[in-house]
């Protein structure tokens, strides 16, 4: 099998469970910048070790689920299944639980923050830059009638929150494998 099929060089693309769209319509637009967060995602995991790395993992896997019901021409929803195709309430629901314990473990500062304490807390900014990218993105497609019922916009933006307090709690926490130089 190659990796190039050539159906997309005329500027449109493959829905799941059929259909095609131009490349840059609302939805493609939308699970695009979805896949730039899970991409930005993997640099901070690659940083990341122990319980950190593997809920980084998870998030990762939850926004496969995210793309694939962005993916999906809105007519198809029905096909698609609950936490596998579909983001669900349970999704955003473990999301709160997870900032709730981040937060209680590691109070928020009251200042503003510049990113750029350790590689790992700059690259948890980027990836939560990203995905209010790809939230704003999600809002259009929902603003242009796709995405009737879904909770994609409200997983998106409980995450932004959960990788800010991630990226406090490394900045807090995070020893770098080399000591900062004096400047």
């Amino acid at each position: 099998m190659k990796i190039y099929t050539k159906t997309g060089d005329e500027g449109k693309t493959g829905l799941l469970y059929g259909g095609r769209v131009w490349k840059d319509d609302p939805g493609p637009e939308a699970y695009g910048a979805v896949d730039e967060a899970v991409s930005a995602l993997g640099v901070a995991r690659a940083d990341a070790t122990g319980e950190l790395a593997a809920e980084i993992l998870a998030l990762e896997r939850d926004l496969f689920v995210v793309g694939a019901e962005l993916a999906t021409d809105p007519a198809n929803r029905e096909k698609l299944t609950p936490n596998v195709s579909l983001t669900t309430s349970a999704m955003v629901e473990r999301l709160e639980g997870v900032i709730d314990t981040v937060v209680e473990e590691h109070p928020l500062p009251q200042e503003f923050v510049v990113p750029g304490e350790n590689a790992l807390e700059a690259a948890l900014e980027v990836a939560r830059a990203t995905v209010r990218r790809a939230e704003r993105r999600v809002i259009s497609y929902a603003r242009a009638g796709g995405l009737d019922g879904s909770v994609v916009p409200i997983y998106l933006n409980r995450l932004a929150d959960l990788l800010y307090v991630l990226a406090r709690s490394t900045a807090a926490t995070w020893q770098p494998t080399r000591p900062k130089e004096d400047t």
